[in-house]
C-alpha cells in the first residue's frame, strides 16, 4: 500500500499538474482530489490521508479556513501548501504555516514551468517529508537518548558541560521544515531587552522571508526584520536571512554588519546556516549561542563544528518530540557538542538565560 495524498485546488490545471507528478512516484497511491476546503474537510473526516496538498485561494472554503477547521477539530493531517507570491500569497502562506502546515512549494506562474524536472523534483522532495515517505546543564557530563530516525538505532548522546562566559554574545538560529511555526514559539517569547542580537536562517524561497519577519515582528517584544546588506547588528533585534541569499556577518571597524553572498547552494539550500555560523569565527563576539530547530537534513552541523574551533559556543538542539522533522537537530546532537536538548517551549527561556538581559 502506498501513501495516500489528497490534492485540494479549485484549478483543474493545478490539480492535474500535482496529480501527474505524484503518479510518477511509486511510493504513492492514485491521489484523490477536491475543488475546495469544504469538500476536502468532508473527505478527511471519512478517510485517512498521509498528506494533503492545499491551495490557499478557493471558493466556498479557502485553505486558511480549512486549516483552522482542522485545528479546531484537533486533527493532525500533514499539509503541504501550494503557494503563490502574487497579491497576498506570501502573507497567506506564512499564516498557513502558523496554523500547522508543514511546508510549501511555490506554485508555477506559467504552465510550462511545471514541465521541468526541477519543479517535479522539489515537489516530490517536500511531499516525501510531509507524507513521512522516507534546563541548565551541570558541569558533570550528562547522557540523553536521541531516538531513532528512519530506522537508525537509538543513539546515546553525551551533552557537553555548559561553561559560563563573560563578554559580548550573539544568538544564531537555524531552522527548516516546520521552522516558521516553531519560530512563533521562540521569537515572541524573547524579552525586548535581550542582551544580544539574533541572526536567523530559515530555509525559504525568495519572496517569503519578508512576510515571515513582518509577522514575527507584530507578535514580538524584540524587533524582527528581514536582514539588509550592511545592517549593523543591535541587541534585542532579530535579523532573518532573505530567501535566495547566503547571509554572513563580519567586522566593520568596531561594529558587526550583515553581508550577503550569491555563492552556490550548500546542503542544497540558499540561505545556508553553515555559511552563517562559519562567518562568526572572525567576529568579536566572546560566545555564540547556537540554536538548531526542526528541519530535514543536516544544515548547521558542519558550520557549528567549524566555528567550535574558534569560539566559545553554547549549543541548543530542539528535541524530537516537538520537531516537525527531526533531522537538523538530530545531526548536531550526534556530534557530542550540544549543551542542551530541549522541547520547543523551553528554548526561548534557555536563550534568555544564556545571553542575559541588559
Amino acid at each position: 500500500m502506498g501513501k495516500k495524498v489528497l490534492v485540494v485546488d479549485d484549478s483543474a490545471l493545478m490539480r492535474k499538474v500535482a496529480c501527474d507528478i505524484i503518479k510518477t512516484d511509486p511510493r504513492y497511491d492514485e491521489p484523490e482530489t477536491s475543488r475546495n476546503g469544504k469538500d476536502a474537510l468532508d473527505l478527511v473526516r471519512q478517510k485517512k490521508f498521509d498528506a494533503i496538498v492545499l491551495d490557499v485561494n478557493m471558493p466556498v472554503m479557502d485553505g486558511i479556513q480549512f486549516l483552522r477547521e482542522l485545528k479546531n477539530e484537533g486533527r493532525k493531517e500533514r499539509v503541504m501548501m501550494f503557494s503563490t507570491t502574487t497579491g497576498e500569497g506570501t502573507t497567506q502562506t506564512i499564516e498557513s504555516l502558523e496554523l500547522g502546515a508543514m511546508d510549501f512549494i511555490k506554485k508555477p506562474e506559467k504552465y510550462r514551468e511545471t514541465s521541468g524536472e526541477d519543479f517535479a523534483h522539489e515537489f516530490l522532495r517536500i511531499l516525501a517529508v510531509v507524507a513521512g515517505a522516507g534546563d541548565a546543564i551541570t558541569p558533570e557530563k550528562k547522557v540523553v537518548p536521541v531516538p531513532s530516525l528512519a530506522g537508525r538505532p537509538t543513539a546515546q548522546v553525551t551533552l557537553r558541560p555548559s561553561v559560563a562566559v563573560r563578554g559580548e554574545k550573539i544568538v544564531a538560529i537555524a531552522s527548516s521544515t516546520g521552522g516558521p511555526k516553531a519560530l512563533h514559539s521562540v521569537i515572541p517569547m524573547l524579552p525586548a531587552n535581550l542582551n544580544a542580537p539574533v541572526i536567523l536562517v530559515q530555509h525559504m524561497p525568495e519572496g517569503f522571508t519578508k512576510s515571515l519577519a513582518e509577522r514575527l515582528n507584530e507578535m514580538s517584544k524584540v524587533t524582527v526584520k528581514e536582514a539588509e546588506e550592511g545592517d549593523v547588528l543591535e541587541k534585542g533585534h532579530v535579523y532573518i536571512a532573505p530567501g535566495g541569499k547566503h547571509m554572513k556577518v563580519g567586522k566593520s571597524g568596531n561594529r558587526t554588519r550583515i553581508y550577503f553572498s550569491m555563492e552556490p547552494t550548500r546542503e542544497g539550500v540558499r540561505p545556508c546556516a553553515n555559511y552563517m555560523y562559519e562567518s562568526l569565527a572572525e567576529t568579536a563576539y566572546d560566545q555564540v549561542c547556537c540554536v538548531v530547530l526542526t528541519g530535514m537534513g543536516a544544515d548547521g552541523t558542519a558550520g557549528i563544528k567549524n566555528l567550535d574551533n574558534d569560539k566559545k559556543l553554547h549549543i541548543i538542539s530542539q528535541d524530537e518530540h516537538t520537531c516537525a522533522v527531526y533531522g537538523m537537530p538530530r545531526a548536531i546532537a550526534l556530534t557530542g557538542l550540544v549543551n542542551e536538548v530541549l522541547p520547543l517551549e523551553k528554548i526561548a527561556d534557555a536563550i534568555t538565560r544564556e545571553v542575559g538581559t541588559k
